[in-house]
């Protein structure tokens, strides 16, 4: 480990000492009112301080819908490209962010509370973050989100749970329907003047609009806030999961199209995880700002029958400091999060989703440390000049020792900067630009492949983005351009017959552009029409095999609109989802899906202070389409690479507080 690593390291710790030197006891008469709204403005304000895309998507926006995944709750997010698989399993990208992965997550920093859930190599999955426990969530699109250390070409989404001081009493919400799908939350909070606990469980139970992908979980979720003095407060975090999901697979576009429920029971394919989260986070107010500084530590096990039997058990841990500081002309944004992790991978030949004879053995150990400061100028009340960098210091090394007793190792150092301006020319009217860098490390998913641990760079590109937000009259407005340059983008393709992990490559040049667009129109005082629009342009730049292609998987237009009627005691909600043309399918360009129409609706009445009805009704005409893709290079009618659009459903449900 570098010198500079090493101190890099040692900050966060030092500055998690701090509050060991605050002592003072808090008056017990003195209280704080804390409530979700009042956390939601400060994160909006968070946001109309950011020179790029970024938003925040309160919990109410989501409520009335049977949330069973961040697709629930990211759908009506400008830029944000979350298309549902089946159960929790989501494709999940911003500006094409690991465009090609056909499972898990990457090119996405993914947090709760502002800890990473992304384990120390970068990769990550989102099945541990319920929606049902989120208050809201804060989005940060490509450079934008650099005040948590992310360096990605998608950027950050924050999930926000509650604390007892902003969600007091006790609630209750039960839903259920279609698919035998029943799902319970019992949660609890409580405040007074020296801290405040909150605690909430959940249950999910449902056979799956597929066959083979029944599904359960339990999850627990609570922090506790104790106030050393009027400064220093700080916060212990403990999360628990117990996770079952059947795998029902991808499935040839013909039966996707015409036979959707189909499932694949070969090798009784499933992903169990059983986790545990822990973590501190402890706030001191510095001035005119605030330094946070915690500690963290993730433990999980996964049992995951694919093409073959996979096992891990792996254990991430590390520190974070963040210090923000605002002096009014001048203010600035500096920390450092280390992650470290280890896991050890087994696997076996898969007979029937049980272990057969070992097949792969090795110990892997990673090393992800992000630094990064950022400094805002104002040199008029409505300008402000923003500049700033992230610099990441990563480390992947596999030990190998079965069935071949080998190590491979690979080191990344790269430093990515940041400009940007914030203008103001009327009130409640922002308008915006910033340039900047973006680079993602490989992963052992990429670096560990099947026969040997192999050399990949890290992707890097440039990123120019213009856009405003803000409201004229009855319509809010959010909208971006942009256009990313890459080098080495991280793409993978399966080949028949089919490879896991399958081939990852760095690209040449590749280029990715689009416009991410929020449209809320008043339309009367009993009428509200939210849109959002997506334009997707990602393609190669005069590669060797596929010259100037388009990159598949994402399609180039995606529109959502909902009408809401009614007051907020009692309205209903009619939605659509409309593809125009489907994405390519392959490398080569040779086929692409055709487009699709899904009509929703959702309602909400209000009964009475304690208790509200809501029902949640999908694909009311039971369009049968592919919804997503995993690349390929070319296209053959009998690959299973697609997903079907979620069947015709309908669920309801009741939300109580006390």
């Amino acid at each position: 480990m570098s010198n500079l690593t090493r101190a890099l390291f040692g900050a966060p710790l030092l500055l998690a000492a701090l509050p060991a030197f605050a002592q003072q006891a808090p008056d017990p008469r003195d209280d704080i009112v804390v409530t979700a709204e009042r956390l939601v403005a400060e994160a909006i304000q968070r946001v109309s301080e950011t020179p790029g895309g970024a938003h925040v998507v309160p919990a109410t926006d989501f409520d009335e819908k049977v949330a069973v995944s961040l697709r629930d709750v990211l759908a009506f997010s400008p830029g944000v490209y979350a298309q549902p698989r089946f159960g929790q399993e989501v494709r999940l990208s911003i500006r094409g962010s690991g465009i090609s992965r056909g499972y898990h997550m990457r090119g996405l920093t993914l947090l709760q509370d502002g800890v990473p859930l992304n384990l120390a190599d970068d990769n990550g999955d989102f099945q541990e973050l319920d929606p049902a426990f989120l208050q809201h969530v804060e989005v940060f699109r490509g450079a934008n989100a650099l005040r948590f250390g992310s360096s990605t070409l998608g950027g950050a989404i924050n999930g926000v749970t509650p604390t007892g001081r902003s969600a007091k009493g006790v609630r209750l919400r039960v839903d259920g329907g279609s698919f035998d799908t029943i799902r319970g939350l019992a949660s609890m909070g409580y405040a007074d003047a020296r801290g405040d606990a909150w605690l909430a469980i959940a249950g999910d139970s449902s056979d799956g609009d597929r066959d083979h992908a029944r599904r359960k979980a339990l999850r627990v979720n609570g922090n506790l806030g104790i106030r050393l003095n009027d400064d220093v407060e700080t916060r212990f975090y403990a999360s628990a999961q117990t996770i079952r999901q059947e795998l029902p697979g991808a499935l040839t576009y013909a039966t996707a199209r015409t036979a959707p429920k189909t499932g694949n029971f070969a090798g009784d394919q499933a992903r169990d995880i059983d986790s545990i989260r822990l973590q501190n986070r402890t706030s001191i107010a510095i001035g005119a700002g605030t330094l946070d500084v915690g500690l963290f530590l993730n433990a999980k096990q996964l049992h995951h029958p694919i093409f073959q039997v996979t096992d891990q058990n792996s254990t991430d841990w590390g520190s974070y400091a963040r210090l923000d500081q605002d002096f009014g002309m001048f203010g600035f944004t500096a920390g450092i999060t280390a992650r470290f992790g280890s896991v050890d991978s087994r696997r076996y030949i898969n007979i029937d989703g049980e272990r057969g004879a070992p097949t792969f053995q090795a110990d892997l150990t990673s090393r992800t440390i992000d630094a990064y400061a950022e400094g805002r100028v104002r040199p008029l009340p409505n300008l402000t000049l923003i500049a700033g960098a992230v610099y990441t210091s990563g480390l992947r090394r596999q030990e190998q020792s079965f069935p071949l007793v080998t190590t491979g190792r690979a080191t990344f150092e790269q430093i990515s900067p940041k400009l940007g301006v914030l203008f103001e020319p009327a009130a409640d009217i922002q308008l915006y630009a910033n340039y900047s860098r973006s680079h993602e490390l490989p992963g052992f998913i990429e670096l560990a492949q099947i026969a040997s641990f192999v050399p990949l760079d890290a992707q890097r590109g440039w990123t120019a983005e213009v856009g405003g937000r803000g409201r004229i009259g009855p319509l809010r407005f959010d909208v971006s351009l942009y256009r990313a340059n890459l080098d080495g983008e991280l793409l993978q393709f399966s080949v028949a017959p089919p490879t896991i992990p399958a081939a990852t490559f760095n690209a040449g040049r590749t280029r990715h552009q689009g416009i991410e667009a929020g449209f809320d129109l008043d339309l009367a005082k009993w009428a509200r029409l939210r849109q959002v629009y997506q334009y997707s342009d990602f393609a190669f730049l005069g590669d060797l095999q596929f010259g100037n292609n388009r990159l598949p998987v994402i399609p180039e237009h995606v529109y959502r609109g909902e009408l809401r009627l009614g007051s907020a005691d009692l309205h209903l909600s009619p939605a659509l989802e409309w593809v125009p043309r489907g994405a390519w399918a392959d490398y080569a360009n040779s086929f692409r899906a055709d487009g699709y129409v899904l009509f929703n609706l959702s309602a909400e009445a209000k009964i009475d202070d304690r208790f509200t009805l809501f029902a949640d009704a999908r694909n009311l005409a039971n369009r049968k389409a592919a919804g997503d893709v995993s690349a390929v290079v070319t296209y053959v009618p009998s690959g299973a690479i697609f997903y079907p659009v979620e069947r015709r459903s309908v669920f309801a449900g009741v939300r109580a507080a006390f």
